[in-house]
């Protein structure tokens, strides 16, 4: 069983070192840690968030924020991690990617972004070392499994502020979708992530200024597809970032 530790906040969603997780040898997986501009990647399905840099880009980054919707945060109250499922699930309900693989989702996204990834002996899902090219600080970290905690999943909009966003009044199914959703799902540096906690892109932004337009484009597809709003100063913000 992948052991799993889960912080207080939604998107500080760790799982820490399995016993005996590395026993064997590892074998080794091609991977492909070329990162892709969340314009040409609006499912989520291709590794990392490449850096959005020209005119012509922006301008559509920016045509696709304006069509986000707003609202003011509403209370916490009622909010748990378990509102969203157990982490880090392979049964989520609707049509997510990745989903009813056979692998759960923290590994999938280990496998989407990883380069030179290595499985557990016997396995084609527990990936126990690769190295990945951190989006959010621009640093390249080698992980391994057994320690783990090195590299988190952030769920690009955190789930607490889905909660307070409107994901309260959904079905138990569709929050389970967003958890789960690799469109909402970044492998990165585990303490830049718990820096962030549940903020919107207002109060956070990436440390690597490079892929802060990228960063907001990737929040409007999340809340695009979910139909969820983000604050006025999120969507201020985001916009900024590129150039608006």
């Amino acid at each position: 069983m992948l052991g799993v530790a889960l912080l207080a906040t939604g998107c500080k969603d760790v799982d820490l070192p399995a016993a005996g997780s590395a026993s064997g040898s590892a074998a080794p997986a091609s991977g492909d840690g070329h990162a892709v501009s969340p314009l040409d990647n609006p499912d989520g399905t291709k590794p990392g968030l490449a850096a959005i840099t020209s005119a012509a880009d922006k301008e559509r980054a920016r045509a696709l924020i304006k069509k986000v919707t707003t609202k003011g945060r509403g209370p916490k109250t009622g909010y748990s991690r378990d509102q969203f499922g157990y982490a880090w699930m392979d049964s989520a309900p609707g049509n997510v990617p990745f989903a009813h693989n056979g692998c759960d989702s923290r590994n999938d996204l280990l496998k989407r972004d990883g380069e030179d990834v290595r499985f557990r002996s016997g396995s084609d899902c527990v990936v126990v070392s690769m190295t990945l090219h951190d989006p959010y600080t621009g640093q390249t970290i080698a992980f391994t499994k057994a320690h783990a905690i090195k590299v988190q999943i952030d769920h690009v909009m955190p789930l607490s502020y889905d909660w307070q966003m409107g994901a309260a009044h959904w079905s138990k199914d569709k929050r389970e979708d967003i958890a789960n959703d690799p469109l909402n799902l970044i492998p990165v540096d585990g303490p830049t992530n718990g820096a962030k906690s549940d903020s919107g892109p207002a109060s956070w932004l990436p440390p690597n200024k490079t892929i802060r337009c990228s960063y907001a484009v990737r929040v409007a597809q999340v809340s695009l597809k979910y139909d969820l709003p983000v604050t006025t100063a999120d969507k201020d913000a985001m916009l900024q970032q590129c150039g608006g």
